[in-house]
């Protein structure tokens, strides 16, 4: 499926941390945080301003970014889970 951001909105995939395993205690999957790091799928045009120009987007597909814990909606595409969130709801671009 093909999905298509629009306005200042951004596609994003998790990237999921890798699991470190301390004194042998295994944290299941429920019970761990979400990381607040993703990668940007998809990103929309850009906002329309006022005056009827389009803003242009600091962010663009394969960008690494940061973004707070409850930023967001969560989607599920083709069995995979996504956020879609606008633009100003991301923290940093890494990298």
């Amino acid at each position: 499926m093909n999905v298509r951001p629009l306005h200042d909105r951004v596609l994003v995939k998790r990237v999921e941390e890798k699991e470190v395993v301390k004194g042998g205690i295994i944290i299941p999957d429920t019970a761990k945080e979400k990381p607040m790091e993703g990668e940007v799928i998809a990103a929309g045009p850009g906002k329309v301003l006022d005056d009827g120009k389009r803003a242009g987007m600091d962010v663009k597909a394969g960008d690494r970014i940061l973004f707070g814990k409850y930023s967001g909606t969560e989607i599920k595409i083709d069995d995979q889970d996504y956020i879609i969130m606008r633009e100003e709801e991301i923290l940093a671009v890494i990298g």
